[in-house]
């Protein structure tokens, strides 16, 4: 996983959403909609807290377990260690039950040992989708659905919450841009009526989270989507259209267009849906 420590280098805005909503299709075409909502709950910030310096490679472990746990991988073991490296983190993916995690040297000092759970979750995801076989096309995608996953998972909010900038530098973590992590969360948040925003120890961080759950919230608004309002339903009956992106998951969905109001049903998450000619 890459880090960042230049504020010129942390991109901006939603460069990769096509792949993002590519990526939550998939996880509930591979999980299925129950099997999402397993993971209802996110992992809060107790469990994989890492306070005692004199203790950080059994606090890391700690915190890996508290990971396993949340990501529902029962007999994965982590082995956690600490290194001189390029990036943020890497792990080694086998056949298992037991996996090797390294981690950056930097995050074994106090400055960034908070961070040691969000490059964790990054690297335990992996472990996740390797043992799904769940896959996109390229390296580049299979990162971002990894940010996905975590994130649409109950995990991923700790990568977002280790964006933090001063103007003279800053740290961010995974593949997602800090706006496209919030508007992951709050397609979960949708979902599972789970409000993350207290959560945030970055400020900066929550900013991203607002301007991705304002992102999120336009989904919500395309035709003929009832929600979307009449005059850009009209627009959408002029072009002939009734091809739209399910608000939850991102499956393609169609209806007739200019029959009257009818609920559309998304055979991927299975949410029922309110459209408007």
């Amino acid at each position: 996983m890459p880090h960042s420590d230049e504020v010129s280098r942390v991109e901006h805005g939603f460069p990769h959403l096509d792949t993002v909503r590519s990526s939550i299709t998939a996880l509930y075409r591979r999980l299925s909609p129950d099997g999402v909502r397993r993971y209802e709950t996110s992992v809060p910030a107790s469990d994989v807290a890492v306070e005692d310096p004199e203790e950080v490679h059994l606090g890391a472990q700690g915190a890996a377990r508290a990971l396993v746990r949340q990501l529902r991988l029962p007999d994965a073991r982590m082995v956690v260690s600490f290194r001189a490296m390029e990036h943020a983190a890497s792990v080694e993916l086998t056949a298992g039950p037991e996996y090797f995690v390294e981690l950056n040297e930097r995050f074994a000092r106090a400055a960034h040992r908070r961070d040691i759970g969000a490059a964790l979750a990054h690297e335990i995801t992996h472990v996740l989708l390797h043992r799904l076989g769940l896959f996109l096309p390229t390296t580049a995608e299979n990162e971002i659905l990894t940010d996905v996953a975590a994130a649409y998972l109950g995990a991923g909010w700790l990568l977002l919450d280790a964006f933090r900038q001063d103007g003279m530098s800053s740290q961010k973590l995974g593949y997602l841009t800090p706006e496209e992590f919030g508007y992951v969360l709050a397609k979960r948040a949708a979902v599972f009526g789970e409000d993350p925003s207290p959560w945030f120890t970055s400020a900066v961080a929550y900013e991203a989270w607002v301007r991705g759950r304002a992102e999120a919230a336009r989904d919500w608004r395309r035709p003929p989507l009832a929600g979307a309002g009449w005059a850009a339903r009209r627009r959408a009956r002029a072009g002939g259209d009734g091809v739209f992106p399910c608000p939850v998951c991102g499956q393609r969905l169609r209806v007739a267009p200019g029959r009257g109001r009818v609920k559309a049903r998304c055979g991927v998450c299975r949410t029922v849906l309110e459209c408007a000619p």
